[in-house]
């Protein structure tokens, strides 16, 4: 089957829409975990960094898992995160007029999203940022650049094997919670454990933290083209199944799986 004959049209603008729902969503989610464990007032406060990570990173790991498997999620793929999209694009899943809608819906839900937080929790979010993220001392920037596109790369090779196998699917809602939870623990006290550039466009922004914006919007994507590289080596070089699909929940459509089972 040809890259052209796997990429689906553009999709349809609801499917968009969805998209800027889950991503501002998202956001505020964030924007609320980090105002209950990271402000000194709240009775959840968490003073300590890495501890306050180990709450957060399995918390948003689980949230993302049920927005993917939401129904916004499986109308719209779930991708919540512009490195995503341009991953799938890249191994010829997604359709590449679409990847700038989807990108923007996400950007703007970021910037939704953390206002909502800002409107529901009061100033009390701007002591904390509005959640956006900031590398530790002593990190560079080229550090930083490629913890964040090490991490992406890593996730869009898990994301390309398992929308490969129908049977093995089911499990990247789960999988792509499980890596977000343990970016934000392992990388959160060192990188800022972003991997997703609306993740930190909306904080950021209204937080007018623009020091190290440009590095966690461009990283991501960067990860996203390499890891789409590696994993069409890999498949031509040990002949394996290509993707079937751009949303992460999986397709129903089971004449697609059985086109792509003669691949």
């Amino acid at each position: 089957m040809t890259a052209s004959a796997r990429r689906p049209a553009a999709v349809p603008t609801a499917q968009v829409w969805c998209e800027f729902g889950l991503t501002t969503v998202l956001l505020f989610l964030v924007v609320t975990i980090v105002r209950w464990l990271r402000v000194p007032a709240s009775p959840l406060y968490i003073g300590d960094l890495s501890l306050a990570l180990w709450v957060i990173g399995p918390v948003a790991g689980l949230l993302i898992t049920g927005l993917i498997l939401s129904p916004w999620g499986r109308r719209s793929g779930g991708h919540m995160n512009p490195a995503v999209t341009v991953a799938v694009w890249l191994m010829d899943v997604f359709p590449g007029m679409s990847v700038l809608p989807y990108v923007a819906a996400q950007l703007a839900g970021s910037l939704l999203g953390a206002s909502l937080g800002r409107l529901v929790w009061g100033p009390v979010v701007s002591a904390v940022g509005f959640g956006a993220l900031r590398p530790a001392p002593g990190w560079s920037a080229s550090a930083v650049f490629l913890a964040e596109a090490g991490c992406v790369l890593v996730l869009a090779l898990a994301v390309g094997f398992l929308l490969a196998y129908p049977a093995f699917g089911r499990w990247l809602p789960a999988t792509v919670g499980a890596c977000v939870a343990l970016i934000i623990v392992i990388f959160g006290p060192l990188s800022g454990g972003s991997a997703n550039p609306a993740r930190q466009f909306g904080p950021a922004v209204l937080a007018g933290r623009f020091t190290d914006l440009l590095i966690y919007m461009v990283a991501p994507v960067v990860g996203a083209v390499l890891g789409a590289s590696v994993h069409h080596l890999l498949y031509r070089r040990f002949r394996l199944r290509e993707p079937i699909t751009y949303k992460l929940a999986g397709t129903g459509d089971t004449a697609g799986r059985a086109g792509a089972s003669r691949v």
